[in-house]
């Protein structure tokens, strides 16, 4: 490739930014967001399940779930009735992970050393 063309598509893709694949990454690839959705694949879950089933601080699984909620990820539901509760689910964003979880453990059983 000669030396103007690799400027010119390193410039473009400077402009164009990140590629999918680094903001996808970039949006659920903290170690925490990870584990909080892929345990809320099951279904909905109250926070003191959340907490218990992913081992995370109370601190932390509270910030990760506003992250998570801000960017469409999970929805939060709050029931009013004593004691009050809150509950988190999958929005379909969410929801629409859940394949690509299913391919990472298919590959993860293919690829990583038991």
């Amino acid at each position: 490739m000669s030396s103007d063309l690799q400027r010119a598509t390193a410039e473009t893709e400077e402009e164009e930014g990140p590629c999918a694949v680094i903001e996808s990454i970039e949006q659920i690839g903290s170690q925490w967001r990870l584990v909080v959705l892929h345990d809320l694949q099951d279904g909905e879950k109250r926070f003191n399940e959340l907490k218990r089933s992913t081992d995370a601080s109370s601190r932390t699984l509270s910030r990760v779930l506003d992250d998570l909620e801000e960017l469409g990820f999970v929805d939060r539901r709050m029931e009013e009735d004593a004691p009050v509760a809150t509950y988190y689910s999958l929005t379909d964003k969410g929801q629409s992970l859940c394949p690509v979880f299913d391919e990472i453990e298919c590959w993860a059983g293919s690829w990583l050393d038991e």
